[in-house]
């Protein structure tokens, strides 16, 4: 798979999906805001991704997260519970756990300190 970005913005956010023992984990680095929503969505909910869709996305090199990078997550968890799959946030900075808590997030996907967490889990 490919690096998607921004072609205007390329050093403030990248996504790099990965297949990890039949698991879908999105690497995530820059900020997250209604001008990456798109490609961020696009690599949340891939047509070529498993049923169940079993997905992880890495967030430990997101230093910014607006209500556009919620929505985001919102709408992949609806999409892969759906279809009987899940979505777990992994490695989030404090800044983006605490809006990830603020709006309740973190009460439906679950969020955990490390890819290899939520890989176990």
């Amino acid at each position: 798979m490919t690096d998607i970005q921004k072609e205007d913005r390329p050093s403030r956010f990248s996504v790099q999906p990965s297949m990890v023992d039949g698991v879908l984990v999105v690497t995530v680095h820059g900020e997250i805001d209604h001008d990456v929503k798109d490609a961020l969505s696009r690599a949340l909910t891939p047509e070529d991704v498993m049923t169940p869709p079993r997905i992880v996305a890495d967030l430990s090199g997101v230093s910014f997260m607006d209500s556009s990078g919620i929505n985001v997550f919102v709408t992949a968890h609806r999409r892969v519970s759906d279809a009987e799959g899940w979505l777990r946030i992994a490695g989030a900075q404090e800044p983006v756990v605490r809006l990830l808590h603020l709006v309740g997030v973190d009460t439906f996907i679950a969020c955990h300190p490390t890819v290899e967490q939520a890989l176990r889990t």
